[in-house]
Parts: structure tokens; C-alpha cells; sequence
């Protein structure tokens, strides 16, 4: 096997062979996007960059690494950002990403669920219901706003309850 282009370790101890995806050295990178090695070690120093290592040590970038390096690369040449900033922002996306899988699970699981529920016929179990209620709608005109017992009273010329205390004064 060539030197450097061994089975590798991934980020969850997981094995990646060359021939399964590209992997890079860091001097073809740091050519390839004109930045100098020690940027790229600072980036893995920094947490950043996770760049996978062959046997001897060498670091071999994936194609996913160079896409985060892309970011990185954006958001600190193209937008001014700090790398304590980037750091933030990897985070955030690390999160939002999390965040949608979630969501996408759950409209799944809805999906199913309503699958289920015509399946099996919800709609004769909702007519033959002991109570059935009819639907109300969410917001009501100000006529259909029932009036409090106090105003009703008020309407029949009964006296109004009196106040307990006293304003101004």
C-alpha cells in the first residue's frame, strides 16, 4: 500500500478506506486554497477542522472537511469573522441541522399516525361518539361574546353590587 494512503480512523472511530472517498494531505490543501499548513493545524488546534490520520500521523482531509474549511474560509476572509466566532456559528448549524432531523422525525411519525387513524376508520368511531360537540369556531364576533352576569343584571334594573373600597379618597 502507497505510504500515507492507509485505512484511516474517523471521527467516531470508524474506518474509512482511500478507495471509499478522496482524502487529501495537508500540503495539497493548504496549495489548493492558498492558506499555509499552520493555518490548517491551527484550525484542528482550535477544533474546527477534524481531519482523519493515517497510521504514520499524517493528516488526510475528506471532501466533508474541505466543505467545512470552505465555511471557515468564508466566514473569516469573506465576512471578518473571528474564529471564536466561527466556533459559535458551526455550533448553531451543528444545532439547527439536529433541530430539522428532529422536526423531519416528527412529521413522520404525524404522517404515520394519520395513516393509522383512516385506516382504521376514525371517522365511524367519531359518529358513533356518546358526546358530540359542534364545532366551534376559534374567534367569536363581539355580538356572539356572551355578556358577564353583572351586566346582564344591570340590563333588568337590578342594582350593581357596591365596591369595597373606595377610589381617591
Amino acid at each position: 500500500m502507497p505510504r500515507g494512503r492507509r485505512a484511516t480512523t474517523g471521527p467516531a472511530g470508524a474506518t474509512a478506506e482511500p478507495g471509499a472517498g478522496r482524502f487529501y494531505m495537508i500540503s495539497v490543501v493548504s496549495k489548493a486554497y492558498g492558506i499555509h499548513p499552520q493555518t490548517l493545524r491551527l484550525y484542528e488546534r482550535e477544533g474546527l477542522l477534524k481531519p482523519s490520520r493515517t497510521e504514520g500521523n499524517t493528516r488526510l482531509y475528506s471532501e466533508e472537511d474541505l466543505r467545512q474549511l470552505e465555511v471557515i474560509l468564508n466566514l473569516t476572509r469573506d465576512l471578518g469573522v473571528n474564529l471564536a466566532g466561527v466556533e459559535i456559528v458551526q455550533n448553531m448549524r451543528r444545532k439547527m441541522e439536529q433541530m430539522q432531523a428532529e422536526v423531519n422525525e416528527f412529521v413522520g411519525w404525524v404522517r404515520q399516525e394519520l395513516v393509522r387513524a383512516n385506516q382504521e376508520g376514525w371517522q365511524e368511531r367519531l359518529q358513533q361518539a356518546l358526546v358530540k360537540l359542534p364545532p366551534s369556531p376559534l374567534v367569536r364576533s363581539p355580538a356572539e361574546v356572551p355578556q358577564p352576569a353583572e351586566a346582564v343584571s344591570a340590563k333588568a334594573g337590578a342594582p350593581l353590587p357596591e365596591s369595597r373600597t373606595k377610589r381617591g379618597g
